[in-house]
Order: C-alpha cells, then structure tokens, then sequence
C-alpha cells in the first residue's frame, strides 16, 4: 500500500500542477470540451474492460497455474472491445455535435487511449501477486514523461488537439512498461483460451452492465450540461469535480492494495477474519473522505481560486456539494469487493441502473432550474441512495452496510494497528 500510495503521491502534484496550467491555458470553454469528450469516453469504459477489471485479480488468486491464459484472454479480448467502442465514440460525436468539427476531432483522438487502456488491465496481475510497486514505478515514469509532453505544449502554446492525445501517451507508455515488468518478474506466457475466456466473462458479465450504469450517472451530468448549458458551464462543473476528486488516488491506492488481501482472507483465512478486513477498509475510508469533505467546503472559494484562478469563481459552489459525494462513491467501491467476495454480484445491476435512472430524472428537473448547482445535488443524492439506502433495502446485500456501520467505530482501526 505504501508503495501505491507513495507513487500516487508524486502522481498526483505532477497531475495538479498540470491540472492549474491547462484550465488556466484553455479557459472554460476548451476546458469544457475536454471534458466533454472525456465524460463520452468513460461512458464506453466499461463496454471495453468487459467486467474484467473487477474480477482479475479474484481469478488469478484463484487459478494461479492459469494465469497467463487469464491475463492473455482478458487483454485479447478488451482490445477487441476498445476498437469496437472508438468508433462508437467518434459517430456519437459525429451526430449529436456534427456542427462542431472541433469536439468530433478532439473526441477522435482523446478515444484512441480506449485501446492503451485495455493493456492496463495487465495491472491486476500485479495486484494478485502482491507485486504493485512496479506497477507504481511504471505509472510514475508515464506520468513524469507525459508530463513533461504537457509542460511542452503549455509554454508552446499549442491547440486542444494536442492535449487531447496525452492521456493515450499516458496509457501506452504504462502499458509498454508493464509488459516488461511482467517478463522480468516471471508471468507465465500470455496466451488466448476459449474455455477461460468463457469462465472468466461468466463471472464478469455481471459487471458490465452496472458500470456501464455508474458511468451513466458519473457522466451525464457533464453531457447535459454541455447540450443544457454550454461549454462554459460544463468547465466549471469540470473544475469543480477535479477539485473535489484530486485526492481520489488516495481511496483507490487504499482499496486497490487491500482488496487481494481482503480475497485471501476471505479464502484462507475464515469469514472473522474476512469481516474485521472489510470493516477496517470501511473504517479508512469513512473518516479520510469525511475529513476531505469538510475541508473542501470550508475553503471550496480558495481552493477553486489556487487551482483554476478567478475566472473560474462559478465552480465554489458545486464543489461545496460535490466532495461530500466522495464518500458514498468510495463506499460503493468498498462494498463492491464485498459482493463480489460472497458472490453477491448479480444484484448490481439492480443498484447500478436504479442510480442511473436517478441521476437522469434529477439532472433533468435541476439542470434547468439552478443550473451546475442542480448537477451536484443530483450526483450526491444519487450516490448517497445507490451505495448506501439500496444496501439496506436489497436484504441478500444489507450485511455489507453492518460491515459499514461496524466500520464505523474508531477503535476499529486501532486495533488493527495494535495487532500489526
């Protein structure tokens, strides 16, 4: 975890620093546009990880004398997917925005990271081996060469086309890395299997279509208010959530380096020992994404101010709402493990399209009437009712939100660090 952390640590003021610059340098409107196009492409995400990332390390844990076949079919089969979801992307953008060439080319080359992205995937093998510090070396020197890349165009003064193809460097530069490191550190050959192909997709198939839907209810927000509002508005809105999102490196470090220890628990460990794991991982989040929260609204004005400069004033606002989100989103990630764990996840589709609904209807009735404000209650309401009030009304899944209550308690993570 140290590790993870550290290396997302260093990411993450590389990111920020970055982050000041280009919102500064393209204004509101370009910025509105990247992230636009950004929102279009998270959309697909999940159509192109096919469920994998949620279950890969589960498997490899599972069948290790099978995991270059695990690793070779789910990568095969991702790009595949990314190929498949580029050229969706691009007629997306082609009819809804067809009067706007500038956001159908941008969308054109910011998607081409869909297929960078599926090589990604590689990184759980690591995960399951207990082995991500190199996967945190590899994602340091992409970001630290991307960077530079970016530092370049800002002080060149180059055009949005240019920004739009960094992240795809970003995921290819990790993915080249990581194939590298996977032959150093002994993975087995990478091959393409039919029958594991066919048991890996009937364990993530289930996984598909409820991220698909945390997408829809991720995402629409930026979506309807770039046709609702325009460009301007949907840059605030996009500063605001990078704002309140910035220290988000630091839940998924957290989660992504317990949940294969929480896997073996649950494996070799026994079901105490599996529960006391969850109810820390619930404890750690609870009280860093609560504490953030607080923080964010205090001095939301000033950070919005640092981050993006004055002109981006409008974004104090929605940024109050939008970092308590952080919670319940995180708690959603958390309670996902355990679903997965008791073999729970046929109910997330039930979850994940009931979110998605919400967030439709009130970014329908708020956009309109108080503008990017109504955006960030409508993505706070639905994450506080999808990862939280449906783990009490859905009874196969209500244990998980005890866990959370037991999590809780303070004396929870003490007593971790004391048996440590």
């Amino acid at each position: 975890m140290l590790w993870i952390v550290g290396s997302k640590v260093a990411q993450s003021i590389l990111t920020l620093v970055i982050s000041m610059l280009t919102a500064r340098y393209l204004g509101p409107a370009n910025y509105g546009i990247i992230n636009y196009v950004a929102s279009i492409v998270t959309f697909v995400v999940p159509i192109m990880q096919l469920g994998f990332n949620d279950v890969l390390v589960h498997e490899i844990t599972n069948h290790p004398e099978e995991e270059g076949k695990i690793v070779g079919t789910v990568l095969t089969l991702s790009a595949l997917s990314a190929f498949c979801c580029i050229a969706c992307c691009v007629w997306f953008t082609g009819i809804v925005n067809f009067n706007e060439p500038v956001t159908v080319t941008v969308c054109a080359l910011y998607s081409t990271l869909l297929l960078f992205q599926s090589a990604d995937l590689i990184q759980y093998w690591f995960q399951a081996k207990l082995l991500s510090k190199w996967t945190s070396i590899a994602t340091f020197i992409a970001y630290v060469i991307v960077a530079v890349y970016k530092f370049v165009i800002l002080f060149t003064g180059q055009s949005i086309y240019f920004f739009a193809v960094s992240n795809a460097m970003d995921y290819l530069l990790i993915a080249v890395l990581l194939f590298i490191m996977y032959k150093k550190s002994g993975g087995q050959k990478l091959e393409y299997s039919s029958e594991t192909a066919k048991r890996v997709f009937a364990s993530s198939k289930h996984f598909i279509i409820p991220s698909l839907m945390t997408a829809i209810y991720g995402q629409t927000d930026k979506i309807m208010i770039k046709l609702m509002v325009g460009d301007e508005a949907t840059g605030y809105y996009s500063a605001a959530i990078t704002c309140a999102t910035m220290t988000g490196f630091v839940f998924a470090a957290i989660v992504d380096s317990l949940r294969p220890v929480i896997f073996e628990a649950k494996k070799n460990q026994g079901e105490e020992k599996f529960k006391q794991r969850m109810s820390l991982l619930y404890n750690i989040i609870i009280y860093l994404s609560l504490a953030q929260a607080v923080v964010m609204t205090i001095f939301a004005p000033l950070i919005i101010r640092i981050m993006n400069g004055s002109q981006y004033a409008p974004a104090a606002v929605p940024l109050m709402i939008i970092c308590w989100y952080v919670t319940f989103c995180y708690l959603g990630t958390v309670r996902n493990i355990w679903m997965l764990a008791e073999k729970k996840q046929k109910y997330l589709w039930i979850i994940n399209i009931s979110g998605a609904a919400l967030n439709v209807i009130l970014n329908f009735a708020l956009i309109p009437w108080i503008g990017i404000a109504g955006a960030a209650i409508a993505s706070l309401a639905t994450q506080f009712f999808a990862n939280f009030v449906l783990s009490f009304i859905i009874a196969p899944i209500r244990e998980a939100n005890i866990l959370l209550i037991k999590g809780l308690n303070p004396k929870v993570f003490i007593e971790a660090i004391r048996k440590k």
